[in-house]
């Protein structure tokens, strides 16, 4: 929600400077409303408008004045979330620019506002858009919006040693006959273990219970794989890394979704039905298929992180690997409980 906050009586001249010449505006309009926020963390300002129609108009000059007011209040970054039925406002707040001495009455002196850019997008979700500015005449340390996204491959295996695997209706493996595992993308504030059993369900009906984190791959300029290292009694906790050049994966290798690095994690679950039932809209078939059967496709054999990815498969079912199983946790700075994902094998190890 936003309103408006008395700044001061008025303004009685502005001095704009273009270049080396100055023009000096007696203005006998005031400016005594301001944009009301909320502080954040670091120093800024966070504006959250409702969806009460504003002038554009109107809007831009609150906007310049509200600037000028957090900047001598010392603030860093503005905030603005914009919702969709203010769309009105976006083209006055990118093209907002704040380039002059102002001599207020209320404040009794001058200070300087140099020329800047309007505000920039940071994200967009479906029913809203955040603005932001950074005020101060030094680097901007605002953070970037989210730089990866985070999917979920789920590896469910049954007691007769079947692997549970789908061939899509769409994407690239589309009518190439290869079974692959469940795979999906984490949803907004959605824990990974949650978004694989999800996901699991989803395109094949199969209800089942989250275990653990198998392995992760990054993938930016390159890709890698993170393994555990918890194979023929190691007592001590250890990372492999693996670089992956040039791979045949299932994504574009860099920045494969606009622009965005990728984070993919092969998820361990237990079935607790068997019955599938194929996602009508995006899955061709689905079945229980004899691991080896699995890992025997050309596909499989011909892509280095599939590859790595069934040998860690292969270990855990013949108990010689153990992965990262989630921790329930609440931290210093939050009640809400989160997962800490760790390696109870080495850890419990004497």
């Amino acid at each position: 929600m936003y309103m408006f906050r008395n700044l001061c009586t008025g303004v009685s001249r502005i001095t704009v400077r273009f270049g080396t010449r100055s023009m000096s505006i007696s203005s006998s309009r005031s400016v005594d409303q301001l944009l009301s926020g909320r502080n954040d963390d670091h120093g800024g300002v966070i504006v959250e408008m409702s969806t009460e129609p504003v002038d554009a108009v109107v809007f831009g000059s609150l906007l310049r004045a509200s600037i000028l007011h957090w900047r001598q209040e010392g603030k860093k970054g503005v905030w603005i979330k914009v919702p969709i039925e203010l769309v009105n406002l976006v083209e006055p707040a990118v093209k907002v620019s704040v380039f002059a001495l102002l001599q207020s009455s209320c404040f009794g002196m001058l200070f300087h506002a140099s020329l800047q850019e309007g505000f920039y997008f940071h994200h967009a979700e479906p029913k809203y858009l955040m603005l932001v500015y950074w005020i101060p005449e030094t680097p901007s340390t605002i953070p970037v919006n989210a730089t990866h996204r985070v999917g979920i491959g789920g590896f469910v295996m049954n007691e007769k040693k079947e692997v549970l695997v789908v061939q899509e209706k769409s994407g690239i493996l589309r009518g190439t006959g290869v079974w692959k595992f469940p795979t999906g993308v984490v949803e907004e504030g959605e824990d990974i273990c949650d978004a694989a059993v999800r996901e699991v369900k989803e395109e094949t009906g199969i209800d089942t219970k989250f275990v653990e984190i198998l392995a992760f791959r990054t993938r930016a300029h390159f890709s890698s794989l993170f393994l555990s290292n918890a194979l023929c009694g190691s007592n001590y906790f250890k990372i492999y890394l693996f670089p992956l050049f040039y791979l045949l994966i299932h994504r574009q290798s860099h920045k494969s979704f606009f622009e965005k690095s990728d984070l993919f994690f092969v998820c361990l679950l237990q079935p607790l039905s068997f019955n599938i039932q194929p996602q009508e809209s995006e899955i061709e078939a689905a079945q229980w298929m004899p691991f080896e059967e699995y890992t025997a496709q050309q596909f499989v054999q011909k892509n280095e992180v599939l590859k790595y990815v069934s040998d860690v498969c292969l270990s855990k079912r013949e108990g010689k690997y153990s992965g990262f199983s989630p921790v329930p946790t609440t931290g210093s700075f939050s009640t809400t409980e989160s997962y800490l994902y760790l390696n109870r094998h080495c850890l419990n190890s004497p």
